[in-house]
């Protein structure tokens, strides 16, 4: 393919040809060969493809399917309540389940069984909060999972419902729900993405072959990292790392607050991570959990690509432990725009400066990095960069306006290598893979308003997955 008249590193209109999967020549008026394929830029800019270095695709291809039940689209208990009949009234199948999604006691409290039931009783319903802990269930949907045989797990309780960090338990008793992964895909190449690192803990063995099996289909049309349980250091140490654009990545260590493991047995994990040759990904949402994670790591030793997802809550001593430790902080900026009211109306006034930074890694040097958390956050990486760059949110307040990322830096944190995020970003020269984003504006223009980018055609490896055919 030759692409033409494209803006690449902001120099003039330059012809790029790509051959073979890599990019073999960049000048002006390129000559066309017989039979090849020319894409007109039109002045466009040409950047490097997207990659989303935090995100959870089986999630996002069922969140696809599913009613959403909170901010924006629900903001109180009668739009949910209308929002789940009419689904339920449109789906043609009285006896299905119903899936909700993004649920935030906003909208009408701490929902329970008796709640759903009111709304729901006798089709199986279950909404899922939006921190993708809890898991709310109606009756007949409990009734559907057979709770009367095996011992509860430790956050289920029958007479509410609500199971919380119950996934694993859950998972075994509700069908196979692994969806095609084709219109998540294809909403993600539509926004530039050719690449992902699944981030979901659970993911083992079968979950990459799942991956693999539906890259190989053609269902799967970006590269994918997977994150996942201590089950991966077998297809890792057996050099099974990459096929066919699926590759093992960290180790997911999923901390909560109020359950914290034994120091030493973490410790010890991480290093077991390690002398797999993997490293480590350690999800932080509290204070608590960025010391301890980051004290751990310290104790087991760094190794190359460790991170910490999230990185909520960092107030100056976090950064003292972060600075200098190689350690990557892989946050979601889109949440100063979806959550970001909210943050402000629950948090005590003291932490709200510590949320979701930016300025402050990059002030101490501290590699960064961004992922959507999709399905948990919105799947747009271009109005999660514009968030970065304002930090407005959908109230219109400016949370932590010292924060502001240039809008070369906010591109910086989705241009990154999939191996290394927050290392220098990805480049447009001879050589190098043809992962490629044509936008529909030059970029003087398209930095003034990142969320109102189009995407007018992206290249995985030469292979266009979205654009003109």
């Amino acid at each position: 393919m030759l692409i033409r008249r494209a803006e690449v590193a902001g120099a003039g209109r330059l012809d790029v040809r790509v051959e073979a999967g890599a990019i073999v020549e960049i000048g002006g008026a390129i000559k066309p060969r017989a039979a090849e394929a020319v894409l007109d830029a039109a002045g466009g800019a040409l950047l490097p493809g997207l990659h989303d270095h935090h995100i959870h695709l089986l999630s996002l291809a069922k969140a696809l399917e599913s009613i959403p039940c909170g901010p924006p689209n629900v903001s109180n208990g009668a739009q949910l309540i209308a929002q789940l009949e009419q689904h339920a009234a449109t789906t043609g199948d009285d006896d299905g389940w119903l899936r909700g999604i993004g649920y935030h006691e906003s909208v009408a409290g701490d929902i329970d069984r008796a709640w759903l039931d009111a709304v729901m009783p006798s089709r199986p319903l279950r909404i899922q909060h939006r921190s993708g802990r809890l898991w709310i269930f109606n009756g007949a949907a409990l009734a559907r999972i057979g709770t009367g045989t095996s011992p509860l797990p430790p956050g289920a309780d029958l007479a509410s419902g609500r199971f919380l960090d119950a996934d694993d338990w859950l998972r075994a008793r509700l069908p196979d729900e692994r969806p095609p992964l084709r219109l998540a895909s294809t909403l993600l190449a539509r926004r530039g993405v050719v690449g992902v690192t699944d981030a979901t803990p659970s993911n083992g063995l079968s979950d990459h072959r799942y991956f693999a099996g539906q890259r190989a289909g053609g269902q799967l049309l970006q590269d994918v990292l997977v994150m996942g349980s201590a089950e991966l250091h077998l297809a890792a140490r057996d050099k099974d790392v990459a096929v066919g654009g699926v590759a093992v990545g960290p180790t997911k260590i999923y901390l909560r607050e109020s359950a914290l493991p034994d120091f030493d047995d973490l410790c010890a994990a991480m290093r077991l991570s390690h002398a797999a040759g993997r490293a480590v990904a350690v999800h932080c949402v509290t204070v608590a959990e960025l010391v301890f994670a980051a004290s751990a790591l310290a104790e087991a030793g760094h190794h190359p690509g460790d991170r910490i997802e999230h990185a909520s809550l960092t107030p100056p001593a976090t950064l003292d432990l972060l600075a200098g430790s190689g350690i990557t902080v892989v946050t979601q900026p889109n949440f100063v725009l979806e959550r970001g009211d909210q943050y402000l109306a629950d948090l005590p006034a003291a932490e709200q400066p510590w949320l979701y930074g930016g300025r402050r890694f990059l002030a101490r040097s501290i590699p960064l990095a961004a992922g959507t958390d999709a399905p948990f956050g919105d799947p747009d990486p271009w109005r999660a960069m514009a968030a970065a760059v304002n930090r407005r949110t959908r109230g219109g307040a400016c949370l932590n306006p010292d924060e502001t990322l240039a809008p070369e830096e906010a591109l910086a944190l989705f241009t990154g290598p999939a191996a290394q995020p927050g290392a220098e970003p990805r480049a447009i020269r001879a050589g190098a893979a043809a992962d490629l984003c044509l936008l529909d504006r030059p970029w003087r223009d398209a930095r003034e308003d990142l969320a109102a980018v189009q995407v007018i055609a992206t290249l995985r490896a030469g292979t266009l997955i979205h654009g003109p055919q």
